[in-house]
């Protein structure tokens, strides 16, 4: 006979089994091929509720067909009655589980019949036809998992990508008090100024700063090429002025041609978007289009299909916010001046093209300003996929707020755009600002401080 010892000694040396919901799956299609030796057990509910939500373009639509086409490359075997080995070096094995027959019923226990309890009671038949092994509910479902904790069934959630400390999230900037004003004055002469003469050690590539004495401040960038603390001026574009030092850092990061990748995050109001759109249109000559792409967030949980009208009138209501942001631009100058008809112009000719960002997914850009708003609403995987488009003299910004997250399964510790501040900060590549002060209105101010 078996001590519990030894079967909790047996356990721990087996693989485990990791039993995926349909959250897990709508927020990382390849999640299967990141429990390293671990199996991967998929309920069949999970894959019923996933034919629901494969039509459309939203992300969550998007996640569940490149799931179903990854599961397609394994349909040569039985998996509904054999453990599958995962294409991958050192990956565990997957398998469809039907039973739904376990000892315990969580339909009987929590009074209902649903999708959740279906998927539990897969669980628990599992865990018992599977004696002797580590069975973990895995859900970015936090009901679910309190659920499954209650019926003594090991759950965690999907967290492969997590920010631990969000609220000290790199935010590009710093300000710095300078106790002599020599080293300020002197940047103003020439230009720039070793990090070391005002008290700064090691700066990271393209960040910003602040410089203040009692008698001077100036703001100021590390040149990684230089070596030097430069001067940034304040600069319009297109029309659009910075009103303070987060905008102008912004705007430099967002012309800088040395710096391809840009990511400008802030609460509403803060200017973030109006400034990407306006310094793309100061650069459009040196760039053969400018892309505008935000990802599809259903409105009120309702897929884009429940809209009427035609894809066009459907996706609209998606765009509007560039579509405003656009307009406020234009109407810097008079409609007889040729900046105003210039933009009509691009719009006219695709040299400017707003669009959903489902729909230029599988392309690869080259001379291309490509602009993801909202982009807190991207995974980890959608962020990278989408910079790993980019081709010869491509340059990417995202622009979004980390703390204003519109789908269920992402927020400000696991978003992609939290994901791409903190992996790619420190790159001479890269440079990122944090918009902090809202310029929109003093209503507006109002109504992000007070409520």
């Amino acid at each position: 006979m078996t001590s519990p010892d030894s079967t909790s000694s047996a356990a721990s040396r087996s693989p485990k089994i990791f039993v995926l919901d349909t959250s897990v799956i709508l927020y990382d299609a390849n999640a299967i091929f990141n429990f390293k030796e671990h199996d991967v057990a998929i309920p069949i509910t999970v894959l019923e509720e996933l034919d629901h939500f494969k039509k459309g373009d939203t992300v969550i639509n998007l996640q569940a067909r490149e799931f179903i086409r990854q599961l397609d490359k394994l349909t040569s075997h039985d998996m509904l009655n054999n453990w599958v080995p995962l294409d991958g070096p050192d990956l565990g094995r997957i398998r469809v589980v039907a039973a739904e027959d376990a000892s315990t019923d969580a339909r009987l226990i929590f009074g209902a019949v649903k999708n959740d309890h279906r998927i539990l009671n897969t669980a628990l038949a599992l865990k018992e036809s599977e004696a002797g092994r580590d069975v973990i509910l895995v859900s970015k479902d936090i009901n679910l998992r309190v659920k499954a904790r209650a019926l003594r069934l090991r759950a965690e959630e999907y967290e492969t990508v997590r920010i631990k400390d969000v609220d000290h999230l790199y935010k590009g900037k710093s300000e710095i008090e300078v106790d002599d004003a020599a080293p300020i004055q002197k940047f103003y002469e020439s230009g720039g100024v070793s990090p070391e003469d005002v008290g700064i050690e090691v700066p990271l590539p393209n960040h910003y700063f602040i410089l203040r004495s009692p008698s001077h401040s100036a703001l100021a960038w590390f040149n990684p090429v230089s070596g030097l603390l430069e001067r940034v001026q304040k600069m319009p574009a297109y029309g659009i002025s910075p009103r303070n030092a987060e905008q102008t850092f912004a705007l430099h990061a967002i012309m800088n041609p040395a710096v391809p990748l840009v990511s400008i995050t802030g609460k509403a109001g803060t200017g973030k978007t109006l400034l990407a759109l306006a310094g793309a249109l100061e650069q459009r000559k040196a760039f053969r289009q400018v892309y505008l792409a935000r990802p599809l967030v259903p409105l009120s949980n309702k897929d884009i299909g429940y809209l009427p009208g035609d894809i066009k009138s459907k996706v609209n209501p998606y765009m509007q916010p560039l579509w405003d942001n656009l307009n406020i631009i234009k109407h810097q100058f008079d409609e007889r001046d040729r900046e105003f008809k210039r933009i009509d112009e691009m719009v006219e000719q695709e040299k400017l093209h707003i669009t959903p960002l489902a729909y230029i997914r599988g392309r690869s850009f080259s001379n291309i300003i490509f602009i993801v708003d909202e982009a807190q609403n991207l995974t980890p995987h959608e962020a990278r996929t989408i910079i790993t488009r980019a081709g010869e003299g491509t340059k990417i910004i995202f622009t979004g707020d980390i703390f204003q997250i519109d789908t269920p399964y992402l927020d400000a510790q696991s978003n992609g755009l939290s994901y791409l501040i903190d992996r790619i900060k420190g790159h001479k590549l890269y440079a990122h600002v944090s918009l902090e002060k809202g310029e929109r209105s003093e209503l507006a101010n109002l109504a992000s401080m007070m409520l």
